[in-house]
């Protein structure tokens, strides 16, 4: 996702107080503030299960668990446990907005693919990514 469609910015990650030269990374945390996304598929469960199961199968990882929540009268709330990485995601329908979060630490999920095929699904018009590295 690392194009024009996208504010892209990249950070490590350390521990506060950390001097050293070399931070072990053990993952990636991709962080997506989605802006002027298609407000009905923001409000849609099936539709967001959909993609999230399609993005995580789609990489060829099991899904190991999951949980959703719908808000009253609008949005929701939810994350895919997969091996190796979780998709989390909070929907604001009324602003078109979407929180994403995307975290891994295995080597066949790449989560710069899924949040670009998320962005699209979602037909996010002014998409937001920070891409974390984890570790030490």
């Amino acid at each position: 996702m690392r194009n024009n469609d996208a504010r892209y910015i990249m950070a490590w990650c350390t521990t506060p107080g950390y001097t050293g030269n070399h931070v072990g990374t053990l993952g990636k945390h991709f962080l997506l503030d989605l802006k002027d996304c298609n407000a009905h598929l923001l409000n849609d469960m099936d539709f967001i299960k959909n993609v999230l199961y399609s993005v995580a199968t789609g990489a060829g990882t099991p899904v190991i668990g999951e949980s959703f929540h719908r808000f009253e009268p609008q949005g929701l709330s939810g994350v895919v446990l997969i091996t190796g990485a979780h998709l989390c995601i909070h929907t604001w329908p009324e602003y078109g907005y979407a929180a994403i979060d995307i975290f891994t630490y295995g080597d066949p999920f790449q989560p710069d693919d899924v949040a670009g095929t998320i962005v699209e699904k979602l037909e996010c018009k002014n998409p937001a990514i920070v891409e974390l590295k984890r570790g030490f």
